[in-house]
C-alpha cells in the first residue's frame, strides 16, 4: 500500500496554500517549486482539487491558485479522496470481497489497520498540517550564511 505521487504532491501543494496569506494566490510555478514537482504534473493534480471544491483557480495576470474557505477544515481523508482515493491495505478490503475473508485470520488484522488509518486521516486537518509545517520550519536551525 502506498499513496500515489499525485496524492503526495497534492497534499504538499495544499499545505503550501494553507500557509499562504489569505487572499494571495500562488502561481503554478510557486506551487510546483514548493511541492518539488513539475508544473505540468501538478497542474493535473490541482485540476482535481479545483473540481472537488477545495482549491480555486483564476487565470490571467493576477491569477493563480488559492484555497476555498472550507479547505482549511478539510481532513486529509477528504483531500486524498479528491485526488486518488485512500489506498486499501489489502485487496480484500477494496470492496471486491474475498472468498477467504470469513475465515481468514489476517483479514481482521487488515480490517482493523485500515480502520485505524482512516481514523488518523479523518482526524488530520489541512489547518493542523499547515500549523505543524510552520512550527517545524521555525524550529529548524538557521543555515550558515542565512540571516
Amino acid at each position: 500500500m502506498q499513496l500515489t505521487r499525485a496524492a503526495d504532491y497534492g497534499v504538499r501543494a495544499m499545505i503550501h496554500l494553507a500557509n499562504t496569506s489569505p487572499g494571495v494566490r500562488a502561481s503554478l510555478t510557486d506551487l510546483a517549486d514548493a511541492a518539488e514537482v513539475s508544473p505540468a504534473f501538478l497542474s493535473k493534480v490541482l485540476q482535481r482539487l479545483v473540481k472537488a471544491g477545495l482549491v480555486a483557480s483564476r487565470r490571467g495576470k493576477r491569477g493563480g491558485f488559492e484555497l476555498r474557505d472550507r479547505a482549511r477544515a478539510a481532513s486529509l481523508m477528504e483531500i486524498l479522496s479528491a485526488l486518488d482515493g485512500v489506498p486499501a491495505l489489502n485487496q480484500c478490503l477494496n470492496g471486491h470481497g474475498c472468498s477467504r475473508s470469513s475465515w481468514c485470520a489476517a483479514h481482521t488484522v487488515w480490517l482493523e489497520a485500515q480502520e485505524r488509518m482512516r481514523d488518523v486521516l479523518l482526524g488530520s486537518t489541512l489547518d493542523g498540517l499547515a500549523r505543524e509545517s510552520q512550527e517545524r520550519r521555525t524550529a529548524l536551525p538557521m543555515r550558515i550564511g542565512q540571516a
